[in-house]
């Protein structure tokens, strides 16, 4: 079980984008695809090896073979970012799935890392942060990298929609990541699209 340092840690730490209701470009920002999820942690720290949500409740032992593929990354300690989606949520082709057909499959969508190898990485940049967890998570099924979208923000915004996504996030790639809500990272769903542009038709 986690410290309660650790669970505080994580659920206070955690950075937040702020919604927006249209999409947009901005040079020098990345886009990457947001699946309908659970928000959690993936922490590999002081004899720690399990999943925390952003609420700081613990889901270990609720997803035992995710654990393990956590556990099996190359790196002695970490802490990820990251949604928990099932399967039906990520692109097929994103997935080798390794249950049958008809299952449900956990999947974690990590789009961050704070800590690896006794590094703190949250003062670096969002670009260097990136290189650092696709590293982690290279040749894996289970524990994936959030998609990378068109480096044109309306392009990548028709990909997401296009795949079924629940709508794009988008981030200054010089961005440190600091906790609580930032300008510097910007969520835009498809539902909330969709609300304001009948409302602007309407008036």
């Amino acid at each position: 079980m986690p410290s309660l340092s650790l669970t505080r840690r994580v659920a206070v730490g955690l950075m937040y984008p702020t919604e927006i209701a249209t999409p947009f470009h901005r040079d020098g920002w990345v886009y990457e695809e947001k699946a309908d999820g659970y928000r959690m942690a993936a922490v590999k720290l002081d004899n720690c090896l399990g999943l925390i949500s952003r609420h700081g409740t613990h889901y270990t032992h609720r997803f035992p073979e995710l654990v393990a593929a956590i556990g099996a990354l190359d790196a002695e300690t970490f802490i990820l970012d990251g949604e928990l989606v099932m399967v039906d949520s990520v692109p097929p082709a994103r997935v080798e799935r390794s249950t049958n057909e008809g299952a449900s499959l956990p999947v974690y969508i990590a789009f961050d890392v704070l800590e690896r190898g006794g590094r703190d990485l949250r003062s670096q940049p969002l670009k260097a942060r990136r290189l650092a967890l696709e590293g982690l998570t290279e040749g894996q099924d289970l524990i994936l990298p959030a998609r990378r979208l068109s480096s044109n923000g309306l392009g990548a915004w028709a990909q997401a929609i296009h795949g079924g996504c629940e709508g794009l996030v988008a981030k200054d790639q010089e961005s440190p990541y600091v906790p609580g809500r930032t300008l510097r990272w910007l969520n835009v769903k498809w539902a909330d699209y969709r609300r304001e542009t009948r409302s602007a038709l309407e008036n």
